[in-house]
């Protein structure tokens, strides 16, 4: 059974840090798009962070404009293991963070695309 499960999320102040990693089970997913989106109450579903398998043991990195220069996202395929490090965060940060993997490549910043996604973290940050 395919699973992913997302930690480390919490409560922080503006201009602090966090870490959320997306833990994979069920299967390898070296080869898999992974992302990253949120959604704040009363919005939709945002696009975060991606990662795409390149070949090897390389991954190109994709960023929604909103966190371009704040965040980074790796992967950690010894631990099938997707991790996002936010810097910087602001208030409008705030919202509860989704882990996601599609078996397919194709527009890795709509949620359609992804086949597999795990409950959701929260992430508050206070002003």
């Amino acid at each position: 059974q395919v699973q992913l499960v997302e930690f480390g999320g919490g409560l922080v102040q503006a201009g602090g840090s966090l870490r959320l990693s997306c833990a994979a089970s069920g299967r390898t997913f070296s080869t898999y798009d992974m992302g990253w989106f949120r959604q704040a109450p009363g919005k939709e579903r945002e696009f975060v962070a991606a990662t795409r398998w390149s070949g090897g043991i390389t991954y190109t990195a994709y960023y929604g404009d909103s966190v371009k220069g704040r965040f980074s996202v790796f992967r950690d395929n010894a631990k099938n293991t997707q991790i996002l490090q936010m810097n910087s965060l602001k208030p409008e940060d705030t919202a509860v963070y989704y882990c996601a993997a599609a078996a397919r490549p194709s527009a890795w910043g709509i949620p359609d695309n992804y086949d597999y996604w795990g409950q959701g973290t929260q992430v508050t940050v206070s002003s």
